[in-house]
């Protein structure tokens, strides 16, 4: 079973939340908030395996919240009308982010991808949001010295994992089989550091390694 917290500040988007995740059978809402300071005394409470996390609210933002609880599974909820807070909320330490208006089976997908531990980075909508997001970086962006451990074909896997490239979509790319594919991701995140995919795209982005336009 997965437990979920469902953290936003409109009511009615709180309970449709709810009614589509409760209809499966594998997941149960175990605490609502309605804010980010709310949001953590229900995490500390229920102890859920993912928490949907608005952005704007009162009182404290959902970027703020999830800095707070970097040890949570947080699946942010956004529009393209706030897409500016997405790189901000990656950095806290989301696992990823879901258009608020998606449908209902891509928000109980989205959920059962984060409980298992994975990042949500797949679909092509979430890649125009980070191409848009990213073209909000800095003109000028520090390369880490750390790329300089990676191998050539390490950058190769970072980058077309930062364009959204699924570990089947990469292996056909560079003519080698997904296993290899998992190997050389596992190995750029350990030499640089990094949690997950997720995190993996931000520093793609900001060190350059991709550009906003190239996601196609």
């Amino acid at each position: 079973m997965i437990d979920v917290l469902i953290v936003d500040d409109q009511e009615l988007m709180r309970a449709g939340f709810r009614m589509i995740l409760e209809a499966q059978g594998d997941i149960r809402v175990v605490a609502e908030a309605g804010d980010g300071e709310a949001a953590l005394t229900a995490a500390g409470e229920s102890n859920p395996d993912v928490v949907l996390m608005d952005i704007r609210m009162p009182r404290m933002d959902g970027v703020e919240a999830t800095r707070r609880m970097r040890d949570r599974k947080v699946l942010i909820l956004t529009t393209f009308d706030h897409d500016e807070y997405v790189v901000e909320a990656l950095r806290a330490g989301a696992s990823g982010f879901l258009l608020k208006d998606a449908p209902p089976e891509e928000l109980v997908r989205a959920v059962r991808i984060v409980a298992a531990g994975e990042a949500l980075l797949a679909p092509t909508v979430t890649r125009r949001l980070l191409d848009r997001v990213a073209a909000r970086l800095p003109s000028t962006r520090r390369r880490p010295a750390l790329l300089d451990d990676l191998t050539e074909r390490e950058r190769d896997v970072l980058q077309l994992v930062a364009r959204g490239c699924s570990n089947s979509e990469i292996a056909e790319r560079l003519h080698i089989t997904e296993a290899t594919v998992k190997t050389h991701v596992s190995h750029v995140l350990d030499k640089l550091g990094l949690r997950d995919r997720v995190q993996a795209v931000v520093l793609a982005y900001e060190a350059g390694l991709v550009a906003p336009g190239e996601l196609d």
